[in-house]
């Protein structure tokens, strides 16, 4: 894991290139252009505002503002595994052409979407002050709910890209997974709506669920999220990611032959 990061230092400015080129990319040729970036969740969060406030009317206070604190993060994990999924499988021309470190694609991806993200965090902090929801201190424990994502997401990220090379087949199975995934973690409804009996089995062996409650904790619910809780996953995280950086060093010499 060390070598990647290693390496990965080295080659930052390429991994930065990459990342400034994929921002500017995404939108290219669209009237609104970079504008996509915030009305993408926007209108997400109006489609599930809609339908769970009207429809299926969810009785919490704020409930559009509730929503969008756990979208946010969970449309920068879901977009870095979809995209993620075959980062080396689809780069050919940059695999085959120009030699580097193969862990920049899939890096690349996931960096990507973390700008969005944060980009994005103006437009809920708007939307929490319009409903008078305004930050307080205990956002001095949002880096670490963000590092252990980051973390997280880097490990599945290389997992998926590295075994996608040779198994073609697994970046649509993510992306059927990714909605079942979506529906089992505590979005679009309180994580106390699930029953009492399952509840914390659920919740534990869903990472997502608990940095979306964390998030959540943070910015809605104004409190810290569980450190015990939060600390384990972060150090499991950082153990999954020595594991997936392992198993793509061991790949990487076969993805020029196999791509």
């Amino acid at each position: 894991m060390l070598r990647n990061f290693r390496e990965l230092y080295q080659y930052r400015g390429l991994l930065f290139s990459l990342v400034q080129r994929e921002l500017k990319a995404r939108y290219r040729g669209s009237v609104l252009g970079f504008f996509w970036t915030f009305l993408n969740p926007t209108l997400q969060m109006l489609v599930y505002a809609l339908l769970f406030s009207v429809y299926m009317r969810q009785n919490l206070p704020h409930y559009t503002f509730f929503m969008f604190v756990g979208l946010l993060p969970w449309n920068w994990f879901s977009s870095s595994l979809g995209a993620g999924a075959s980062a080396i499988s689809d780069r050919r021309d940059l695999m085959t052409k120009v030699r580097f470190p193969a862990q920049v694609l899939p890096t690349t991806v996931v960096v990507t979407n973390l700008c969005n993200y944060v980009l994005s965090l103006p437009l809920m902090v708007g939307l929490g002050l319009f409903f008078g929801e305004l930050p307080t201190w205990h956002v001095v424990a949002f880096p670490l709910v963000l590092v252990t994502q980051l973390c997280f997401t880097l490990a599945v990220v290389y997992f998926i890209s590295a075994l996608n090379v040779r198994f073609r087949d697994l970046q649509h199975i993510v992306t059927n997974l990714l909605m079942m995934w979506f529906f089992l973690t505590p979005v679009l409804y309180p994580v106390t709506t699930i029953p009492e009996a399952f509840r914390q089995g659920l919740v534990l062996i869903n990472p997502m669920a608990i940095l979306v409650t964390s998030y959540q904790a943070i910015f809605y619910e104004h409190r810290l999220p569980d450190f015990g809780t939060l600390l384990a996953l972060l150090v499991g995280a950082f153990a999954l990611l020595w594991v997936a950086s392992q198993v793509f060093e061991r790949r990487r010499e076969e993805f020029a032959e196999s791509i």
